[in-house]
Parts: C-alpha cells; sequence; structure tokens
C-alpha cells in the first residue's frame, strides 16, 4: 500500500469484514467464572501511531479485562527498576507449552522459560513485590502510559484467585525450587489484580506506544519509559513468546510482536510505525482470540505493514 495510510479507512474495513463472523467460532476463557459471562460476539480495534494519531473502529471503546496483556507492562515495570538483574531467574525462550503448564518448571529447577508464560509473570510479579507497593506501582505506570485513570476489576481478581489452582500450583512450586523471594500470597495477589485490569483497545494502542517509539513515553513524548535496547527486547520477546504455544505461527502469518491475553484482547507493534490492540473474547484452541489475529491478518494484508 502506497503512503500515507488511510488507516481509519483500513480498521473501518476490517471491522466490517469481522462483524459477520461474530459468535461463529470460538469460545470465551470458561476456567475464570468472571470472563465465562462476558458476551463472545464483541469485536474492537484501534491503533496509535508514532506521531500521536489513533482511529478505532467496533467496540474499540469498551473496556475488557486485559489478562495476559498485563504481562508486557509488568515486565516494562521490572525492567525499569532491575535491568539484566531480572533475567538471573528467568529466560528468555519460547516454551514450546501451554501457558500454565508445570511440566518444564520441573525439569529447569523451577526457572520459567520466558515472562510470558504464567511462572514467568508469577516470577516478575515477585521481583515487584520485593520492590515496594506492586500493585499500585503498576496501575500508576498504567494510567501515565494510558493518559487517564486505569484500574483493577475486583471481581475479576477474586474469581481468579477462587479458581486459580494452577497457578497457586506454579507459584508453590517455584516456591520449593527457591525462585521466589516473598510468599506465595502476596506474589499471587499482585498476578491476579494485574491480569484483571480493566482496558479498552483505545487505552491499550495509546498505552503501549511506547513499543513503537524507541521507548519513548506515548503520551507526553519526554520521559522514556524504556531505553531503546530494552524496547527491542520486549518486543522480541513478543515475537517469539508473546502468543503461547502459537507464536511460531502467529510469526509466519501475522509478523508483528504481538502479546494476547484470554480476555480476548492482542496488542501487536510496527516498530517506528504504530501500536495496535484488537479484542474479541472468543478464543480458539491455543487461548488466543480467533477474530483478533483474523484482524490481525488482515490488517497486514491491506497495509502491508510487517517486520519481515
Amino acid at each position: 500500500m502506497t503512503e500515507p495510510v488511510n488507516f481509519q479507512a483500513v480498521l473501518d474495513e476490517i471491522n466490517a469484514e469481522i462483524r459477520p463472523l461474530l459468535g461463529a467460532g470460538g469460545t470465551v476463557a470458561s476456567y475464570i467464572p468472571a470472563l465465562a459471562r462476558v458476551p463472545a460476539a464483541q469485536f474492537g480495534i484501534a491503533l496509535r501511531t508514532c506521531a500521536g494519531a489513533e482511529a478505532c473502529a467496533g467496540d474499540a471503546a469498551t473496556p475488557f479485562s486485559i489478562q495476559s496483556v498485563s504481562k508486557l507492562f509488568t515486565l516494562t515495570l521490572a525492567m525499569q527498576h532491575l535491568g539484566e538483574r531480572l533475567w538471573e531467574r528467568i529466560g528468555r525462550e519460547p516454551s514450546g507449552n501451554p501457558f500454565n503448564s508445570l511440566v518444564q518448571l520441573e525439569s529447569e529447577q523451577g526457572k520459567p522459560r520466558n515472562p510470558f508464560i504464567n511462572a514467568g509473570a508469577i516470577a516478575v510479579a515477585d521481583r515487584l513485590v520485593s520492590l515496594g507497593d506492586a500493585c499500585a506501582d503498576i496501575l500508576a505506570l498504567m494510567s501515565s502510559l494510558a493518559g487517564e485513570p486505569i484500574a483493577f476489576d475486583e471481581e475479576v481478581a477474586a474469581s481468579e484467585a477462587e479458581t486459580g489452582f494452577r497457578n497457586i500450583a506454579l507459584a508453590n512450586f517455584m516456591k520449593s525450587f527457591g525462585k521466589l523471594d516473598n510468599d506465595v500470597g502476596p506474589v499471587l495477589g499482585m498476578y491476579f489484580h494485574q491480569c484483571s485490569i480493566r482496558m479498552s483497545c483505545v487505552q491499550l494502542a495509546r498505552a503501549a506506544g511506547f513499543l513503537c517509539r524507541d521507548g519513548a513515553h506515548p503520551v507526553d513524548g519526554l520521559a522514556a519509559v524504556t531505553t531503546e535496547r530494552q524496547t527491542r527486547r520486549i518486543n522480541s520477546l513478543m515475537l517469539t513468546c508473546g502468543t503461547y504455544d502459537a507464536a511460531g505461527d502467529v510469526a509466519f502469518s501475522i509478523g508483528l510482536p504481538c502479546k494476547s491475553g484470554v480476555g480476548g484482547g492482542i496488542v501487536a507493534v510496527v516498530p517506528d510505525r504504530l501500536t495496535l490492540a484488537v479484542w474479541s473474547p472468543a478464543l480458539d484452541t491455543t487461548g488466543n482470540s480467533l477474530l483478533g489475529m483474523k484482524a490481525l491478518e488482515l490488517f497486514v494484508g491491506k497495509t502491508g505493514l510487517s517486520v519481515f
């Protein structure tokens, strides 16, 4: 596609193509009761360019539980404070296993493969708990990046705490290997709350804007959220590990760094151009938004924007 791209027209086209498919496939994350009640037939898409221009379509203003998309931002917060020390207990390799798997922790002595699987995000949460009020810190970061107040959904957080038996097992398993510094309770409290953060596609596209601007703050453009090197590393982890065990297929079919969540949200980055957020609650068999992935494929096809 030749420049300049009319992004609003592109998003409107995608919304028009996706709407007839709503309700035709996929299932919501029923293992979290509060998410099981979310109507599946919804779709939103929004983007923000490096220059600050925004476009959106569909249910882009509807807030939803960002779930594992939050791992992108807790990783950012941990990298801000810990730098290279963060990687002493967390790897940077794709797992090749489901996001809540216990299998690799046994053979690898409690060290998670990467910060985007559940075990890795719990390890990140542990480091943040050591630094202070982790829940307040992540909300402060999200509100700053989005340019407006961001809050937890306490019902979702409570629902996760009541049913998150595998995450409880993961945390206790890591604790048994000496890989968590803090008590399991506060660490899981942070993890369940970060997953319950409620944001819309518009807010998410804006908040992730630093990832397409070499780390520059997406709202004020002055203070650096991350260094250029850290930004490249986050984007590379999104590409290789950000969509659970479907990361290879996503790189092949979409070719953008992405981070997904079982709430149906996905954030994607086109370095030096824009950030994109899509949301549709019905998930495919890998835990990624079925129509969200379809929308990202359409976006790349219509614009030609890819890291490859």
